[in-house]
């Protein structure tokens, strides 16, 4: 019996001591590859993919009439998505336009005046010269008795009427000039904002159709036919596919060696592995997430807790391998950084700002649409030449 014990005893600590062996193998062979393959790579489950999502909103006040665009569809920059009902806008479109002609015939009316001022002024000064000249002679013919006193006061007297009509003549065309001075008949500030009056109108009604800012996917869709949107109303989300990157979020004491321009493995769980995405560090966010929460911490109330912060660091992923291997932004990965030295400063930054997303001309030719009917409608009301105005009356004798 007691040999029987001391067999199950031995046997017994060979399995522990062959079990021990084998675990020692083990940790052994794993700290070899960790030596060789993992010593440099910095590794986090907490990374998502991420891009930017471009809002649309409305610009002005109306009802939906019609929606031409569904979530999970592609559209192209400058594609039509929404329209809203355009009566007001139309009206109110042309009711400046009429405000702006009225200022043109206003304008040139004035003008018309001013010349007509102009010339009543060269006139009287003829009749007033004429009037002088008969004068002078008057008082040289009452002491020889040719000239009765009589004629040479009503002579006097109509001398003093027209120098007095002079100078009522003279403060209305001072007052023409006050408003016209320097002016034409097309460039005049009354004209100008009328004119941008229109302008303001014309973006208003072209804003009621709302076009894609950019090439994106649709998502978020959240106009209805039949909603009345006010400015700043979110219609629906663009999302581009082919601009993507990777928000690892690594802890504060791992980021010491993170430098932009090193490489990254990206493995998106979506593709189970099939798939490695090739990235690049393109910098480190300037604070970590809880200063940008919603609530961020007060350690200062004295209820501290030492939590190890996250410092978010930016992947980029190549364009072409994202259209082979489409993702979505909000996808969880396995990101690895390898730690090599790039010569770059941790607060430096290799971040571009070259794709589509961050550029849009799609309101460029509004304004140059507003100028050019503006214009038209200018052209339209200017019944008389726009001729510069002339401010001196040079045949106007004191």
């Amino acid at each position: 019996m007691k040999v029987q014990c001391n067999n199950l005893r031995a046997r017994r600590n060979r399995s522990l001591q062959w079990v021990a062996f084998m675990l020692l193998i083990a940790a052994s062979i794993y700290a070899c590859y960790w030596w060789i393959y993992y010593r440099d790579w910095i590794v986090s489950h907490n990374a998502f993919v991420t891009g930017n999502l471009i809002p649309v909103e409305a610009d002005t006040t109306g009802i939906v009439t019609q929606v031409l665009a569904e979530e999970t569809q592609s559209v192209n920059k400058g594609d039509l998505l929404v329209r809203l009902d355009e009566h007001r806008a139309k009206t109110a479109l042309s009711k400046t336009a009429g405000e702006l002609g009225q200022a043109v015939r206003e304008i040139g009316a004035l003008f018309a005046t001013h010349q007509q001022i102009c010339q009543k002024l060269i006139a009287r000064s003829f009749r007033l010269a004429r009037v002088r000249h008969d004068v002078f002679r008057f008082r040289q013919g009452v002491p020889s008795g040719s000239v009765s006193k009589q004629a040479l006061q009503n002579a006097e007297d109509q001398m003093s009427a027209l120098d007095a009509e002079m100078i009522e003549a003279k403060s209305e065309l001072i007052a023409v000039q006050a408003r016209i001075g320097g002016t034409s008949r097309t460039d005049h500030p009354d004209i100008e904002t009328a004119k941008q009056h229109f302008i303001t109108a014309y973006i208003e009604y072209s804003r009621q159709r709302i076009y894609a800012p950019v090439s994106g996917y649709v998502a978020m869709r959240k106009v209805q036919v039949g909603n009345r949107v006010q400015p700043g109303d979110s219609l629906l989300t663009l999302i581009p596919l082919d601009h993507l990157w990777v928000e690892a979020n690594l802890r504060e004491t791992e980021v010491q060696g993170i430098r932009p321009g090193q490489s990254a493995d990206v493995a998106v769980d979506m593709h189970q592995g099939s798939h490695t995405f090739h990235g690049t560090v393109e910098g480190l966010v300037p604070g970590t997430g809880s200063v940008f929460a919603l609530l961020p911490p007060d350690n200062a109330t004295g209820n501290f807790i030492h939590i190890v912060e996250r410092v978010p660091v930016r992947i980029a992923l190549p364009e072409d391998e994202i259209l082979k291997h489409p993702i979505r932004p909000g996808l969880s990965t396995i990101t690895s950084i390898h730690l090599q030295d790039t010569g770059k400063s941790p607060i430096s930054s290799i971040t571009k700002v070259s794709s589509q997303e961050y550029e849009t001309d799609i309101f460029s030719e509004e304004l140059l649409e507003a100028e050019s009917k503006a214009q038209e409608i200018i052209a339209l009301n200017l019944v008389t030449p726009n001729e510069p105005l002339k401010l001196d009356c040079s045949a106007i004798n004191n």
